[in-house]
């Protein structure tokens, strides 16, 4: 989706200004309109005010945190969002991803970095028109089109990255992909970071099935639990 500009918008959530003015200078420079926001309350509201694209959200805020933020707008309207943390406690990480954040980045995190994760939750929240088809795998069906998914026969949310990292397993047909692999193919990027990435997924696409269809592979990866079937 673009805006009356022709730009894709990006809501900028941070409380510390040389940060905010940072992404904003950056995000301008790369074509992209913004909007900021400094506390919690404000977020909401200029969240379904302006209808940005995607959201930068910082975890730590003024008035209510990140994750209430991720929570009020997602209650009324589905926005991708790239939660933002100073600390690197994996626990608030799987939290964010539970309530529906796209991707994560602990600061200190360089500017390139941000862009190429943007870049990435903005394609992937495309749905595919043209692509009609339907996998299934044990319990779970996934629409690749529409970019929908049930579990046990219920609707189950699958933010898009999550989406893209459960299809990539379950199409790779049993074989095991390492978590580097699974780095570049899902999100296009690597960094230093990845191992956790990848695993915070995972983790997060596990609670939302039962644990049924990722298996670890000790010291090497990820595979799915199930061959891929095609339904008639």
């Amino acid at each position: 989706m673009t805006h009356s500009s022709g730009r894709s918008k990006v809501l900028v959530v941070e409380d510390e200004p040389d940060i905010s003015d940072a992404v904003v200078a950056r995000l301008d420079g790369e074509g992209y309109e913004t909007c900021t926001a400094v506390s919690g309350p404000e977020a909401v509201r200029i969240a379904l005010d302006e209808l940005p694209d995607l959201i930068i959200l910082d975890l730590n805020l003024p008035g209510f945190d990140g994750i209430e933020v991720c929570r009020q707008v997602h209650a009324v309207r589905r926005i991708p969002i790239i939660m933002v943390t100073a600390r690197a406690d994996e626990t608030d990480m799987l939290v964010g991803l539970g309530m529906g954040a796209d991707d994560y980045l602990t600061k200190p995190f360089s500017m390139r970095e941000l862009v190429a994760r943007i870049k990435v939750v903005l394609r992937r929240s495309v749905p595919e028109p043209n692509d009609a088809e339907v996998l299934a795998a044990g319990r779970l069906s996934m629409d690749i089109g529409r970019r929908t998914a049930t579990f046990a026969g219920q609707p189950v949310h699958f933010t898009p990255t999550e989406f893209d990292l459960l299809r990539a397993l379950v199409e790779a047909n049993g074989a095991v992909m390492r978590r580097d692999a699974l780095l570049h193919k899902v999100w296009g990027y690597g960094d230093t970071a990845g191992s956790r990435t990848v695993d915070s997924h995972v983790r997060s696409v596990r609670r939302k099935t039962e644990d049924e269809i990722i298996r670890t592979v000790h010291g090497i990866g990820y595979a799915a639990t199930e061959a891929p079937t095609v339904p008639s």
